[in-house]
């Protein structure tokens, strides 16, 4: 890998483009080197994941809405391609808007692949656009695989070395750019049209965490999905000779000067070099509960606790529970965060997702944790429950923060330590690294485990037929024809009408 120097540059300080990062990300996405066997492995692997719980959210409001939005963009005979599928319903639409559409349902459930370090992602949302486009231009399951492996090598990158969340800057802003240039990649675009779509995939995506703070809406999962709809649009004006804002990052007026660390920030954003294979998504990792990445140890451990104490179970047996982590844990979904949404039984779905006390609570209680059961309105409002949730805390822990920011793969960790004082005396005391399902974690994801997810979770909605055919379609992503790419789908009966909009 290569280290690329990033700083802002004064507008008398003339930055020439080829050494610019948007450049350089360009330079990586038009390098046709060759896909490694072990990467095209995971690359189906994520896949089947997002396809698991894409199914598993379509009948959910918010996926309902944007599924709409597509259906009323069915591609026409101006477009310049066949269009794309929208899991769930026939036809061909605007791949922008297929992308959109598929995208908030990968993301609903918050229960796709993450990957954390100076920033948070969830690289999975680069899937959708870069399918849509594969689908909308005929392209054939080893451009597809060529594409995505580059959507997830940028985002990792970004994501190890420039912090959004530290100035309260939403993480899809680091999506646009690595969807545009995976889109690049699928598309074998020259280096010049890659660039160019990279500053305007940027400068469009970059917007406040407003959206993942206090009482979190719907847009949650509408963010990335929108982050990916920007990329194909930024690609589109590209390909038609339309430029971006020079330089993006680097600029006087740019990215870092004004939203990130100011003109005195410096970063190094690690690039493979010339001929490197992209090998970053490896590095990531997926869940096996759906909820807050964050939470996937604590809800591991939180599990064997309440099957060796089960007393704990009880709130009256509970003097208090400290869980003491990462800085990003307790500020983002802990007692940090100074949020009283996190305490609230009616909260939205999407907060309790993003509480750690709840999430603790539940699993605790329940040993287990179901993708629908535990978010439930009678399940957070429960009175036990409410009684043990509002007796946890976190807390900070350097070490634990350290851990999690270590870019060392044996030792970087997203859990901590609980502390359980009893009632009458007695302290409870155990910790946890990684979740199970982490590949250095007790029983790491292989592919038996990501096409059980899909079984389960496209179980309820998908015949036993489908099921198997479109696990079979996945499974063989590298070698698919065109046709076969653009066969990508399931169909589903009885979903929801689309509520009316103004499109």
């Amino acid at each position: 890998m290569l280290l690329h120097a990033l700083r802002t540059y004064k507008s008398s300080e003339p930055l020439p483009r080829e050494q610019q990062l948007a450049w350089k990300i360009a330079e990586v996405a038009s390098d046709p080197v060759a896909v490694d066997p072990d990467v095209v492995e995971m690359i189906v692997n994520r896949f089947i994941d997002n396809a698991s719980v894409a199914v598993a959210s379509l009948a959910r409001a918010p996926i309902v809405a944007a599924r709409g939005q597509a259906q009323a963009h069915p591609v026409g005979p101006a477009s310049g391609g066949a269009g794309a599928t929208v899991f769930g319903i026939e036809g061909r639409y605007g791949p922008e808007w297929a992308a959109y559409a598929n995208g908030v349902a990968v993301r609903e459930l918050d229960y796709h692949d993450t990957f954390l370090s100076a920033e948070y992602s969830h690289p999975g949302d680069n899937i959708p656009p870069i399918l849509a486009v594969a689908q909308h231009t005929g392209k054939d399951g080893a451009a597809l695989v060529r594409g995505i492996a580059t959507g997830y090598e940028i985002q990792v990158d970004l994501v190890k070395a420039i912090s959004l969340h530290a100035h309260k800057i939403d993480h899809v802003a680091h999506l646009g750019p690595s969807a545009a240039a995976g889109i690049g990649t699928l598309l074998g675009l020259p280096v010049e049209t890659i660039y160019q779509a990279i500053g305007q995939a940027l400068h469009t995506t970059t917007a406040t965490r407003q959206s993942r703070k206090g009482e979190i809406s719907t847009w949650k999962a509408s963010a990335p999905a929108f982050a990916g709809k920007m990329a194909i649009e930024a690609v589109d004006r590209a390909m038609r000779g339309q430029t971006s804002p020079s330089p993006i990052w680097e600029g006087e007026d740019g990215v870092i000067a004004w939203l990130l660390d100011g003109p005195d920030g410096r970063y190094e954003v690690p690039l493979p070099e010339p001929g490197e294979p992209k090998r970053a998504i490896l590095d990531t990792y997926t869940k096996e509960h759906s909820a807050e990445y964050q939470a996937q140890a604590w809800i591991d451990l939180a599990r064997a606790l309440g099957a060796t104490h089960p007393e704990i179970r009880d709130p009256a047996n509970v003097e208090r529970i400290v869980l003491a982590t990462s800085h990003h844990t307790h500020y983002v979904i802990g007692t940090g965060a100074n949020d009283p949404q996190k305490f609230d039984p009616t909260a939205s779905r999407e907060t309790l997702d993003h509480s750690i006390a709840y999430i603790f609570a539940v699993a605790l209680q329940d040993g287990a944790w179901d993708h629908n059961l535990s978010y439930a309105r009678s399940r957070a409002t429960r009175p036990d429950t409410v009684e043990l949730w509002h007796k946890i805390s976190t807390v900070e822990d350097p070490e634990w923060t350290r851990r999690y920011h270590s870019n060392d793969l044996a030792e970087k960790a997203f859990g901590g330590r609980v502390e359980i004082d009893l009632v009458g005396g007695g302290r409870i005391v155990d910790e946890i690294a990684l979740a199970d399902a982490h590949p250095l974690g007790a029983r790491p994801f292989t592919r038996p485990d990501y096409v059980r997810k899909f079984r389960t979770l496209a179980g309820p909605v998908l015949g036993a037929d489908q099921i198997d055919a479109f696990l079979a379609l996945a499974q063989g992503l590298p070698t698919l024809t065109a046709a076969e790419v653009g066969d990508l789908n399931v169909l589903v009966a009885g979903l929801p009408e689309a509520p009316k909009g103004l499109l």
